[in-house]
């Protein structure tokens, strides 16, 4: 064979073993998804930006103009942040039938529950958490976050207490990021 031959040959074979080896690399690519984070005016606060990890998400959030001080945030089951009080973003995502709120609570299901996050006095907030209570596309303990309706991520007015009923004692929701 001679070597102007060997060249479409090598082309050839080096194609056919990208095709099958490229998405079995993408197949362990972290997912991400960003979302604005949107007042109860509709002004945009920021980003949120949502990872897939092995055994969870990883949580990103950069926003100004929210209220100095903590906040509770949580995983809402519906990517709808479209009424001003952020009610089509629905409850809480959660594991099970009934719904037990509260990361200090032996009993909770509510796996859309997170950290407190704090604003600083000039009403910027910038964190990253982690959690293993969802994921992107759900997994053998974990709720699915992206199903049919979407997910949202929803900032409340007070922090979150960890053991109350139904969200901790948060109150209003002020800023929400939707995904669907």
């Amino acid at each position: 064979m001679t070597p102007f031959l060997r060249l479409p040959l090598l082309t050839g074979l080096l194609s056919a073993i990208v095709g099958v080896l490229a998405p079995l690399a993408l197949a362990d690519e972290p997912q991400h998804l960003t979302s604005d984070l949107k007042s109860t005016d509709g002004a945009v606060l920021g980003t949120v930006t949502v990872t897939s990890a092995p055994k969870g998400v990883l949580l990103r959030v950069e926003a100004k103009g929210l209220p100095a001080g903590w906040h509770g945030m949580h995983f809402h089951e519906k990517g709808d942040c479209g009424d001003a009080k952020f009610a089509n973003a629905g409850g809480h995502v959660h594991r099970g039938d009934k719904v037990v709120h509260g990361l200090l609570n032996n009993h909770a299901n509510d796996a859309g529950d997170l950290p407190n996050v704090f604003v600083a006095s000039d009403g910027s907030l910038n964190v990253e958490l982690y959690s293993t209570l969802s994921a992107v596309k759900g997994g053998h303990h974990q709720a699915k976050l992206a199903d049919q309706d979407g997910f949202a991520i929803v900032v409340h007015a007070a922090p979150d207490d960890y053991t109350s009923q139904p969200i901790g004692g948060a109150g209003a929701r002020i800023a929400c990021a939707a995904f669907k």
